[in-house]
């Protein structure tokens, strides 16, 4: 005959009904009907926008520097098609690498203070010509329609173009398991892990004369990028109770930031080819007192006479227009929730 153990059933029996209050009190955060403000839950997460630099950024920033030091014209750069050949796509994400290479190299080019010319999406600029060609357009009240003026789009002196052509997984790897503990099925029992691995991405660009077609400059670069994970895990029984505690940690550099690296790093050089900087040293001695609005985040140029009171020098600046982080929208905030309690 089996022996009914009641106490054994009602221990087990608490400790399903606590595994289900616990996963109701988390499924408490989304409601199946939407909130005062029209949402069914909150979004998570309230970390500032910030600047995507990378080792290169400051490097880029300076030769915008040495060229205004040094009264060297910059010229008129476009930038085409970077595409990725890698052919490297998964199942379920997609394709492996970014896209937008094109644009990373715009951005790299505007931090060089290279005077950037739109050849990469003309959509809107064409559809206006195509407009203004029959006579739709005005720009002010006056005018009965925007005049077509011969030569009024500068032409580029130089465009680059090129790819990104590598992408190998699991250049090395090495790792190391481990697992202990004592014969007897009762005692406690332990594992860990540690397990590196590396991979690598490359690209190929060339900078060519938009009149005679000639390459003038060729790149080749490719980076290595290292992920690790780490893991532990523990098994006991105490007091008649299971425990078996887990834990780890996976990091991976990011494969686009890497890809975003080695495009500032050619075009760097080709920016320091272009204005004849010899080489790094040319920025320890620039003054930081220099006027210029190349910096980590591009660059940009003033629609109005306005550079002195602008703010284009903050644009790396973490904290600045972050409703919790700057005092000065803080308290705006602040005041106009006041105000809304009031009425």
């Amino acid at each position: 005959m089996t022996n009914f153990n009641f106490s054994s059933v009602l221990g087990q029996t608490k400790m399903v009904v606590a595994a289900a209050a616990s996963a109701l009190a988390l499924s408490a955060c989304v409601s199946p009907v939407a909130g005062p403000g029209g949402l069914y839950a909150k979004p998570i997460g309230t970390a500032p926008v910030t600047a995507n630099p990378t080792p290169y950024t400051e490097s880029l920033s300076c030769m915008g520097q040495f060229a205004r030091v040094n009264q060297i014209a910059p010229p008129r750069i476009a930038v085409g098609r970077i595409l990725d050949y890698t052919g490297k796509v998964d199942i379920e994400g997609g394709r492996r690498v970014t896209q937008g290479a094109s644009l990373m190299a715009i951005s790299a080019f505007a931090k060089s203070g290279a005077r950037l010319v739109e050849r990469f999406d003309t959509s809107v600029s064409e559809l206006e010509l195509k407009y203004a060609n029959n006579k739709l357009i005005s720009d002010t009240e006056d005018e009965a329609f925007r005049a077509i003026q011969a030569g009024s789009i500068p032409g580029s002196d130089f465009y680059l173009v090129g790819g990104i052509t590598e992408l190998n997984y699991n250049i090395r790897s090495s790792g190391l398991e481990a697992f202990a503990g004592d014969t007897s099925p009762g005692d406690p029992k332990g594992n860990a892990g540690f397990r590196l691995f590396v991979i690598n991405v490359g690209l190929d660009l060339r900078l060519v004369d938009t009149q005679s077609l000639e390459v003038i400059d060729v790149i080749s670069y490719q980076k290595q990028i290292i992920g690790r994970e780490i893991s532990a895990g523990y098994f006991d029984f105490f007091g008649g109770v299971l425990f078996d505690i887990g834990g780890g940690e996976r990091a991976q550099e990011p494969i686009q930031l890497a890809i975003r690296s080695v495009i500032e790093r050619a075009v760097l050089e080709m920016s320091a080819n272009l204005y004849g900087a010899p080489g790094p040293e040319v920025c320890g001695s620039l003054s930081e007192t220099v006027t210029a609005t190349n910096g980590t985040t591009g660059d940009y140029i003033p629609a109005y006479e306005n550079l002195a009171t602008n703010n284009g020098d903050t644009r790396a600046e973490a904290n600045r227009w972050h409703n919790r982080r700057d005092a000065s929208v803080t308290g705006r905030t602040r005041r106009g929730l006041l105000s809304g309690l009031g009425n």
